[in-house]
């Protein structure tokens, strides 16, 4: 098993980084907030879990051991494959997961595209006792930082990305994208960095009301 990479960034694109090992660029699967700490030509180290088909070998990246160990324990529930997994953490942090789990919280679950209420009354059910009490870890930046350098995908891109990957039209994502714009565009007027994570979350909300 590959338990983590390390090495520059070679290149990023909304949905994958690729991570030069040795001379091999390896293209790991990640989620908006992992890809947006990331930078070409950054030294970076990301934990992996690679997924093993007939057909394919997959690789997903995470920003840190906890969140590839709740990516493979939300796969030990029925029904939960990586793809869904990895959707769950492109909008839940993985104490905001534990959370919801832990005080039942279905609303949190059917935020994530894929999941409705039976099916998240089920995972309720199955994950209480195996993802744990919140960690009580400090939420992430709010987005500061340095706008993305050339070549790196801008917000606009990962979030699209996203939620086209999340299983949404592309028009439904542009639309979303759209409504969310003035909070990015605040966060850019203060010279910030807009914070894909907290964008996506309320993209989703747009479109859930949409629906």
């Amino acid at each position: 098993m590959i338990a983590f990479v390390s090495g520059p960034v070679a290149a990023l694109s909304p949905d994958t980084a690729v991570i030069e090992v040795g001379g091999v660029g390896m293209a790991l699967h990640c989620t908006p907030a992992t890809l947006a700490d990331l930078r070409v030509g950054e030294h970076t180290r990301l934990a992996t879990s690679l997924v093993v088909r007939e057909d394919s070998l997959t690789l997903y990246g995470f920003a840190d051991d906890d969140e590839r160990q709740v990516f493979e324990l939300l796969q030990t529930a029925s029904g939960v494959g990586p793809r869904l997994a990895q959707a769950m953490l492109a909008v839940h942090s993985p104490d905001a997961l534990r959370l919801a789990v832990s005080t039942g919280d279905e609303k949190a679950l059917t935020a994530v595209p894929g999941i409705g209420k039976k099916g998240a009354q089920k995972l309720l059910l199955e994950l209480k006792d195996r993802l744990g009490e919140p960690l009580g870890a400090g939420a992430a930046a709010a987005g500061r930082g340095p706008g993305p350098a050339a070549g790196e995908p801008g917000w606009r891109e990962q979030l699209h990305a996203a939620l086209v990957g999340l299983g949404y039209a592309p028009r439904e994502a542009e639309d979303a994208v759209t409504a969310v714009t003035p909070q990015a565009e605040a966060v850019l007027a203060e010279g910030g960095r807009p914070p894909v994570p907290q964008l996506l979350r309320a993209a989703l909300q747009t479109l859930n009301r949409a629906r």
